[in-house]
């Protein structure tokens, strides 16, 4: 079981309506190491990106925010680790496809009298990652991809090992 929180970054046409915004992820993890070279995980992901301020300044906005709850499943790949004598530290690269619910709040200024409107749809994406891991604590930077929400995400993740077999 991994738990993870980090920064997202909007890029592309998502930067120009958002802010960087912040996530948590949970994630269940399953290897078994005779039969598999990798890790197979789903995961899910609670998203919030709040407007930006260059988007309040030249438009009629008094809110502006998006959610995202993508469900993912990937699988990781750990390489040879790099470091083994004071601490095991190995580099990995991750991919997996995701299922995302969102939601967008547009609330307008009161003297536009426009009514607030909320969008809310699912979309389907992928993300693509690299990151190190010292068993325990992971690091990950990975390009996240859905139909007009693009970011970068960065995790640092507590690994919580639930059945370990030798």
């Amino acid at each position: 079981m991994v738990v993870g929180v980090g920064p997202k970054v909007p890029v592309g046409d998502f930067q120009n309506t958002s802010m960087i915004g912040y996530g948590v992820n949970a994630e269940l993890d399953y290897t078994d190491n005779e039969y598999l070279p990798m890790f197979l995980f789903a995961k899910l992901e609670f998203l919030h990106f709040p407007g930006s301020q260059e988007l309040y300044q030249t438009s009629n906005y008094s809110h502006y925010s998006t959610n995202l709850l993508p469900f993912s499943a990937g699988g990781r790949y750990y390489f040879a680790p790099l470091l083994q004598n004071i601490v095991l530290v190995m580099p990995f690269v991750e991919a997996s496809g995701h299922f995302a619910i969102f939601q967008r709040l547009q609330q307008y200024k009161i003297s536009t009298a426009l009514p607030s409107k909320l969008e809310d749809g699912s979309k389907f994406g992928f993300s693509v990652g690299v990151g190190v891991s010292m068993f325990m604590m992971e690091m990950l930077a990975s390009y996240n991809y859905f139909t007009s929400n693009q970011y970068i995400g960065l995790d640092l993740k507590v690994r919580l090992p639930l059945y370990v077999s030798i």
